[in-house]
């Protein structure tokens, strides 16, 4: 620790107020590039364009991850949030030791730090980040003398303000363009039209924070940055890792004073292609004020006195999604996005009850069970997903033409294979140990320090594993059956999630293999051996496996996780759960106190949902109402997912 607080102390020193920038982020939520200054003939906002004209656009920048809290983990940390543990949407877990959240950094160098208001982080936020944190919030209360750094977060343009009814729309709806991964129905045109709408307002608003900064007579003293917390709200943008789930505005501007601190391709209404993404900020930020980054922070400045050179690729990853379980992650040069998933045996769209609650996604649902005519591309977000794919912006902006498996373009997946493979291996991403095994392991202390050694976690042997077995072209269950007495339970894990991915064939042959790890010591491993013998095993393993996931749902038992991670197999079994249903609407719908509140209540959406298809009420918590129920009848062409 040492050796990162002394130079920033000497670093301070040198350091006077008048030198320093005031250094204004105005943020939104859930909108990706749709301004008129991106070229958008939609967009009506001509507060952000003015600001884009005397200012730089950044045309390739990502959110690292699609949806608010994760993506907000890594903007605060400088850090991928995988290598932290703290990836998963929404949880909570502690900061690695000797690490920082920047605003630290900024106040250690003199900056009256502010945030109006949002936090949502995923990493237990210490003391003293903030100087105020609040609705209060504002540069205008710091101390004379002081230089500021000040976040204002607008809300208008998040998800759930585009399902707000009654709603009178300004944006015709017959105009706004449907991405070709979407069916053209009333409800997908009037929620697109009804995002356009907020935008506009929320262009108002950043009018407003830039005419206050004016006003008081600081624009010429203030760099101003603005962006988006990651894309649209809307499904497939929204939680997805593609371009359209990352993609986000990023406009900056330097004032005459400070241009000496811009990138060396600033100019006033000029753009940079320059791949950038929130891991980037922290070290900036630290930048622009004069301090050296220090060594354990992912990103690289892209501005100030310690700009880095640029990287050559961007990362984004999705994993737990509030209550549903995911994993797949992505990374592009710009042109071309590559995505890796590692549980392609589920579909995109998998039943989420705060997804459900938009009109949009509800339509197209609809339109996928009813039997419509949607076309492949349309159809695919609801079924299972392929290993591996591979996009090309330039020719498919809405990536719908998976390149992936021919060898036309085998040269660019592999070399973005690789290239992602990389980073996990240099990040030591975490999302190859399931949640439930890292949480307990780590026993209330940062995920990353708990496994951050070999012995703890053979990070390249567990990679390995866990690429290998969710390859459904490596249809041999050769390649995974050896690893199922491995000492390590995260490829235990692995290799018998590949027995799930391979389906029918695969568990009936290694049956006898698989039935000891229903008493594997870790809940993550028996969640899974439960789920291949529940699914595909013979009827008396499917009797040995039930009850290994009705005990490990108990979420008064174990862990709001652990209760998650069983609860999700026995909804992807779906009828096959019905002979179990009185005991499954017997089941506690939160986990004990001890738990974080922001992971307490997904059991409880999980087993609404299982009413919903099997028939049942959720058991009712002590002093808490009845669990909501989401969803839709079965029809003949498949459950809600």
């Amino acid at each position: 620790m040492l050796r990162f607080v002394l130079p920033l102390l000497l670093t301070i020193a040198a350091l006077h107020a008048a030198d320093r920038p005031n250094i204004l982020l105005l943020t939104c939520e859930d909108s990706s590039p749709h301004l008129g200054c991106y070229g958008d003939k939609n967009a009506n906002t001509p507060n952000l364009d003015a600001l884009a004209a005397r200012g730089l656009r950044y045309t390739r920048a990502w959110s690292n991850a699609p949806v608010c809290a994760p993506a907000r983990t890594c903007l605060i940390s400088g850090r991928w949030a995988p290598a932290d543990g703290a990836e998963h949407m929404r949880s909570e877990v502690p900061m690695p030791n000797g690490h920082q959240m920047y605003p630290q950094m900024l106040r250690a160098a003199g900056y009256y730090c502010t945030n109006n208001r949002k936090e949502d982080y995923n990493l237990t936020k210490p003391e003293g980040v903030w100087d105020d944190s609040s609705a209060k919030a504002h540069w205008k209360n710091r101390p004379d003398g002081k230089p500021f750094f000040a976040i204002f977060n607008d809300e208008t343009t998040h998800e759930s303000k585009i399902r707000a009814r009654p709603h009178t729309l300004i944006h015709d709806p017959a105009k706004v363009v449907i991405p070709a991964y979407m069916p053209d129905t009333p409800e997908i045109r009037h929620d697109w039209a009804q995002h356009f709408d907020n935008v506009t307002t929320m262009d108002g608003h950043v009018g407003e924070k830039l005419k206050e900064l004016a006003e008081a007579g600081l624009a010429e003293d203030t760099i101003v940055i603005f962006f988006s917390d990651h894309g649209t709200g809307i499904a497939r943008s929204k939680r997805w890792p593609y371009n359209s789930g990352l993609q986000v505005p990023f406009i900056v501007h330097f004032p005459e004073k400070w241009k000496h601190l811009a990138p060396k391709d600033y100019k006033a209404g000029g753009t940079s292609d320059r791949l950038i993404s929130f891991i980037d900020l922290a070290p900036t930020l630290l930048s622009l004020v004069g301090v050296q980054p220090p060594d354990y922070l992912h990103g690289r400045a892209f501005a100030g006195q310690h700009i880095a050179e640029p990287r050559q690729f961007a990362y984004g990853f999705r994993s737990r999604m509030d209550e549903r379980i995911d994993i797949t992650r992505s990374v592009t040069d710009g042109r071309y996005v590559y995505i890796r998933n590692f549980m392609p045996h589920l579909p995109q769209g998998q039943f989420l009850a705060y997804m459900f609650e938009q009109a949009s996604t509800r339509s197209w649902f609809e339109q996928f069970t009813t039997n419509k005519t949607l076309n492949a591309d349309q159809d695919a977000f609801w079924k299972p997903k392929q290993t591996e794919e591979l996009y090309d912006l330039q020719k498919d902006p809405y990536e719908t033409q998976n390149l992936a498996y021919g060898p036309k373009h085998d040269f660019e997946r592999q070399r973005l294979s690789f290239a992602l493979g990389q980073w996990l291996v240099e990040t030591r991403d975490l999302s190859v140990v399931p949640e439930a095994l890292r949480l307990s392991e780590a026993a209330g202390a940062s995920p990353k320090d708990a496994f951050a050694s070999e012995q703890a976690l053979p990070y390249g042997d567990t990679l390995s594993a866990a690429l290998t077995s969710s390859d459904r072209l490596l249809a041999d269950p050769n390649y995974i059956n050896k690893q199922l007495s491995d000492p390590q339970a995260s490829i235990r894990y692995w290799a018998v999630t590949g027995y799930v991915l391979r389906g029918k064939s695969a568990v009936e042959a290694d049956e006898a293999k698989l039935l000891p790890l229903l008493k594997d010591p870790v809940a993550s491993v028996r969640i899974a051996a439960a789920y291949a013998l529940a699914d595909q095993g013979s009827e008396a393993a499917q009797k040995q496996a039930w009850p290994v996931l009705l005990t490990s749902a108990n979420a008064s038992q174990g862990s709001s996780i652990e209760a998650t991670e069983a609860l999700n197999v026995i909804s992807h079994l779906g009828d096959k759960a019905l002979p179990y249903k009185e005991q499954i609407a017997k089941l506690p719908i939160t986990g004990p106190d001890s738990d974080p509140a922001r992971v307490r209540e997904y059991p409880s959406r999980l087993l609404a949902h299982l009413g919903s298809k099997l028939g049942f009420t959720p058991a009712k918590a002590a002093g808490e109402g009845k669990a909501k129920a989401g969803g839709k009848k079965k029809n003949k062409k498949q459950a809600a997912p």
